[in-house]
């Protein structure tokens, strides 16, 4: 009897649905062959796991205003590598070096970040996470 329990519980515990964290490789949403530079004003950061991202209003060569989504690494990998919930602040202006999305969206993985100051930040870049 006890071993029809563990089962049944086995059994239910395998079948539930559960959120999947949707984690993909670089290769498969961005181009190596496609470097991208953004300067922009950030709109908008998600500090969240698998990845942080940040949204930057960028100016086209028309002389409009668009927004870019900039994927990075996890906010661990990023914490190793200097950065903090409070490196980047809405408002603040960057210059943003990455790869573009494979999709022609406007997304990046951005692999650094510089801020006003001069300062560089670096993500995980396109072969890590």
């Amino acid at each position: 009897m006890r071993n029809l329990l563990i089962l049944a519980a086995t059994g239910l515990i395998t079948l539930s649905p559960a959120p999947l964290s949707a984690h993909h490789s670089f290769a498969a949403e961005f181009d190596n062959a496609k470097p991208v530079k953004v300067s922009g004003v950030v709109t908008k950061i998600e500090w969240s796991n698998p990845h942080a991202y940040f949204y930057v209003d960028v100016e086209d060569a028309k002389g409009n205003v668009i927004n870019w989504a900039l994927e990075l690494g996890s906010p661990n990998a990023l914490s190793r590598r200097g950065w903090s919930r409070n490196s980047l602040k809405i408002g603040d202006v960057v210059n943003v070096e990455g790869h573009a999305a494979r999709d022609g969206s406007l997304k990046g993985n951005a692999t650094s970040v510089v801020l006003a100051s001069g300062k560089r930040l670096f993500s995980t870049g396109a072969y890590a996470d």
